[in-house]
């Protein structure tokens, strides 16, 4: 009788909302993620083009990355699905992600080992480990994810778990340009060993930050339960067709590629474009990134307070859409004499990504409803199209670095076209057309998606 009283309290603590330290513990857990994520985006092609890598051997480097992301997040959700112990892939992805990060952007340790810096042996190198970062960071991201249906039955903290989680990877973001741009500053680099130690240096100190909220993470959390009937059986799993013979799996699908596709994208090569193109200062290529993340961060702080609909999902994508387009267009034009313009630019594409990416993931929610024993392969075949897509995409417009002209005083509309400018404007642009088509094809409920929050975001 002891036992059968124990179990019903553990039920009802399950369903009763979590406390605000139970929201906080689980909202940093991805931090670490979060942080290497935007060096990878934001520095990882110019870091190895600057030490000496052509266009086309840093582009195979990501894609490598991002191929093994790809496959490792469906394997990882089957295998958290079968035996759960979330914690233990948490800890596991994330030992690889800290390791493997630092050997990323700390020198190639295949060369030292086989005594050659040959060009083959860098990328071999690089790739080697920037693969096994990706594999570490798809582990961490299926296990962190998978937590929330698991942690509680209430929707209401299941909404603010997402929340806090979305406020901390804006954070993680914004420390990573803090970072970058005191490193930038005060370490002037003028040879490649000065570059290596700027970049050493930001990867090290983001680490660091990502490990210390790692570890309040596991310290703090507890481990969650299986998900489970009402009568106390395992759900039965939902078969892999199940999700094909639906029309808006494919819509949701490619809805969400193209989000992500504009996101990263123009992420990889805006640091490009402020030094090359727009001739600006070296801490640029942190402050413009930052201003982008802080605009996004209010715009998500104002969404998750919004009480969504169909019709209100698809008018905020429309607007997101709308002004990349626009950005697109200013940045395809923008002469360097006229670079102050990017900060204008970059608060209407914070604003943007944040309507889009907010919106696209809501569509996945809308997709999945009630199917929560086949969640697990939705995002991860989603994650797996996000991946890939940005791999090719990036080693295609990378490739072709090397046939671009170096613009010295880029003064005229003519004059001002490269591939970095096609890469950050022309893409995302054109993704975000596509997107609006498609978005418009939806039949999406016309119910009320989601509850607005009870309590603040940032809690």
């Amino acid at each position: 009788m002891v036992h059968v009283m124990g179990d019903e309290e553990s039920v009802s603590s399950w369903i009763k909302p979590l406390g605000r330290l139970s929201v906080l513990y689980y909202g940093v857990g991805h931090m670490l993620n979060d942080i290497t994520s935007a060096c990878w985006f934001t520095y990882l092609l110019m870091f190895l083009t600057d030490i000496g890598l052509s266009p086309r051997d840093a582009a195979i480097v990501m894609l490598s990355g991002q191929v093994a992301d790809g496959f490792t997040t469906i394997f990882a959700g089957e295998l958290i699905d079968r035996f759960g112990h979330f914690k233990i892939w948490h800890a596991a992805g994330s030992i690889l992600v800290a390791i493997s990060f630092s050997s990323v952007f700390g020198g190639c340790i295949p060369c030292d080992i086989f005594g050659s810096n040959s060009s083959t042996m860098q990328t071999v190198g690089y790739s080697m480990f920037a693969a096994i970062f990706n594999v570490g960071w798809a582990v961490t991201q299926v296990s962190h994810m998978s937590m929330v249906n698991c942690i509680t039955l209430d929707s209401s903290s299941r909404v603010v778990l997402a929340s806090c989680r979305n406020a901390f990877t804006m954070v993680a973001n914004l420390s990573l340009y803090a970072v970058a741009l005191a490193v930038f500053h005060f370490r002037i680099a003028v040879t490649k060993l000065d570059i290596e130690d700027q970049y050493r240096w930001i990867a090290y100190v983001s680490i660091f930050i990502g490990c210390c909220f790692v570890g309040v993470f596991l310290i703090g959390i507890k481990e969650p339960r299986s998900r489970r009937g009402g009568e106390g059986k395992i759900h039965q799993r939902i078969p892999w067709d199940y999700w094909f013979k639906k029309v808006l799996y494919y819509q949701v699908a490619l809805v969400y590629m193209l989000t992500r596709l504009i996101t990263n994208v123009s992420q990889a090569f805006l640091a490009f474009y402020v030094i090359n193109d727009l001739q600006m200062a070296q801490s640029s290529k942190a402050l413009v990134p930052a201003i982008i993340y802080v605009c996004s961060f209010v715009v998500s702080i104002i969404l998750q307070e919004m009480k969504w609909t169909s019709s209100r999902l698809k008018a905020g994508f429309t607007v997101g859409s709308i002004l990349w387009i626009l950005s697109g267009a200013g940045i395809l034009l923008l002469p360097s004499s006229l670079y102050g313009f990017i900060y204008l630019l970059s608060v209407i594409i914070g604003v943007a990504n944040a309507l889009m990416t907010v919106t696209g993931i809501s569509m996945q929610s809308v997709l999945v409803g009630e199917d929560l024993n086949g969640c697990a392969f939705v995002y991860g075949s989603l994650s797996f199209l996000d991946k890939i897509s940005c791999g090719l995409a990036l080693y295609v417009l990378e490739s072709y670095q090397q046939t671009s002209p170096i613009i010295e005083s880029c003064n005229s509309v003519m004059g001002c076209v490269s591939i970095t400018r096609y890469g950050l404007g022309l893409v995302p642009a054109s993704c975000a057309v596509i997107g609006l088509v498609v978005i418009y094809t939806m039949d999406l409920d016309r119910t009320t998606l989601s509850r607005p929050l009870i309590q603040p975001l940032l809690v």
